[in-house]
């Protein structure tokens, strides 16, 4: 059984810095794809980043690019999101999510229905 708990989440000003971690476990090989998604209320929810767990795939959100790095310990039993340079609009519930993937798919969250979920983590970054 796959479970995920996330953690790390928090307040920070504009301009600031949060690490994200979910830890990870009942993920019985290195074929499945792990994500981070966002939703804040009244909007729809976002993927933010994913990466395989075998490394090979890595997404990004446009919004989120060149601020966000998303990362697994090597052991896979945590999955990471450094969050730099956060902007108000970043503020949302964060979720961890993981998937089985589809060789040729990527692990966009476009291609997929992400279908383990973990419980969130609020993000609020104020101005």
């Amino acid at each position: 059984q796959v479970q995920l708990v996330e953690s790390g989440g928090g307040s920070v000003q504009a301009g600031g810095s949060l690490r994200l971690s979910c830890a990870a476990s009942g993920l019985t090989d290195r074929r499945f794809c792990m994500g981070w998604f966002r939703q804040a209320p009244g909007k729809d929810r976002e993927g933010v980043a994913a990466t395989s767990t075998g490394g090979a795939y890595t997404y990004y959100a446009d919004s989120v690019r060149g601020r966000f790095t998303i990362s697994q310990d090597s052991a896979k039993r945590f999955l990471y999101l450094q969050m730099d340079s956060l902007k108000p609009e970043d503020g949302a519930m964060y979720y961890c999510a993981a998937v089985r993937y589809v060789l040729g798919a990527g692990c966009d969250p476009a291609n997929y229905n992400y279908i383990f979920w973990g419980q969130g983590t609020q993000v609020t970054v104020s101005s």
